[in-house]
């Protein structure tokens, strides 16, 4: 996977929103609003967790990617997306974690 793969994926995000939510999980979740995305966001993180904690690969890779693509949908929901994040990752690239949170005081 590559971050075509990413903006791929959230162009056909997109598209969903247009989509009914009865033929389409992605237009069910955008129908329900902002806290149904992030209560699934929210879920997905507590998931991943549970599967690092016992180790397993293919849980912790399974769960990781629910937790991707719901947060895929959010940031769609918000008008945003992977390149978005993609360039304050850029951004932040080579810089201390440290300096870096300091300068958003």
């Amino acid at each position: 996977m590559n971050d075509q793969t990413l903006h791929e994926l959230a162009a056909e995000l997109e598209k969903r929103k247009q989509a009914g939510g009865k033929e389409s999980y992605v237009a069910s979740l955008y129908n329900k609003g902002t806290d149904a995305i992030l209560q699934k966001v929210g879920e997905e993180a507590v998931e991943t967790i549970i599967a690092v904690k016992s180790g397993n690969k293919k849980e912790i890779i399974g769960e990781t990617a629910d937790l991707w693509f719901h947060t895929l949908v959010m940031l769609a929901e918000q008008g945003l997306g992977p390149a978005d994040v993609l360039q304050e990752l850029a951004r932040r690239s080579g810089v201390s974690g440290h300096v870096e949170k300091a300068s958003r005081s």
